[in-house]
């Protein structure tokens, strides 16, 4: 009965074998890169802002069911809050009556695209006066294809 033990020959000489007594580290390297990778990527996304410890309060959640305000200025220049038609002097005015009464502080713009610009920036100018400033202005979505920029 023959028996193998690992040797090369009959065990005498220089060429025995021996029980690799090294850990390959290769794998374990690329293990270690691949976690350092995932956790320099997850690590921002973890943080949120500056820790604080916030007071507790008693009052109630603020409802999503206040509607914001919309200015809609048409293409003759009339400018209307909601659908009431809309004196420029009395826009002010009439948006912070609005706004006391349960409307959010958003206020979203719609204008019509024939309108001068001018136009539009006079109505953004007296909102931002007034202390409103979370204005939005409301587009439409263009479904044609995006053109490369500098083609006609």
């Amino acid at each position: 009965m023959a028996m193998s033990t690992g040797k090369k020959g009959s065990g005498r000489g220089r060429y025995s074998r021996q029980p690799m007594a090294e850990i390959n580290v290769t794998p374990v390297v690329d293990v270690m890169l691949v976690l350092l990778i995932v956790f320099m990527v997850a690590a921002p996304l973890l943080t949120v802002g500056v820790p604080v410890d916030l007071p507790k309060t008693q009052a109630a959640p603020l409802s999503g069911d206040t509607e914001p305000l919309t200015i809609t200025i048409n293409g003759n220049g009339e400018i209307y809050v909601q659908e009431t038609l809309t004196e420029p002097d009395a826009l002010i005015p009439q948006l912070t009556a609005i706004a006391e009464n349960g409307y959010e502080q958003r206020i979203f713009v719609r204008a019509d695209n024939s309108i001068n610009y001018g136009a539009v920036m006079d109505v953004m100018g007296r909102l931002s006066a007034a202390g409103f400033s979370k204005v939005g202005l409301v587009t439409e979505t263009d479904t044609s294809p995006a053109k490369k920029p500098g083609t006609k």
